[in-house]
């Protein structure tokens, strides 16, 4: 996804050339995050009713009628999605790419080592205090 064809808000990503205008879009990704319809209003902006409105007329050329079914529909046509997926694509790109920084895979007592080290250094300063 690039820029331009997308559109953020919040934890929601949405793709622009499915039928829904931008501002459509925003609001929806709004409502799919969990905010009200008086959140979304002030979070970009509009009246109350201008939501509404915008979630009806996208209703109106998808077909449907709740908000529910609406993200739901959004979710079937792959308009909108979790933006957590964007962050696994681009972790799994650094892992193809060899990029080991995001993908290293920790031997299992090494974390257990760490920690014993610091309780030791943590025991002898209160020893000698």
């Amino acid at each position: 996804m690039t820029a331009e064809t997308s559109i953020t808000v919040g934890n929601w990503q949405g793709l622009l050339g499915h039928g829904a205008a931008p501002r459509e879009l925003e609001c929806l990704l709004a409502i799919a995050g969990g905010a009200s319809g008086k959140e979304v209003a002030r979070t970009l902006g509009i009246s109350e009713d201008g939501v509404k409105k915008r979630l009806i007329a996208l209703g109106t050329k998808w077909g449907v009628t709740r908000r529910a079914a609406l993200v739901a529909e959004a979710f079937k046509r792959g308009v909108i999605s979790p933006a957590i997926i964007a962050l696994c694509a681009i972790l799994v790109g650094h892992s193809i790419a060899g990029t080991e920084e995001f993908t290293r895979v920790r031997r299992p007592g090494e974390r257990k080592l760490v920690e014993t080290r610091i309780h030791r250094r943590a025991e002898c300063a209160l020893a000698v205090a």
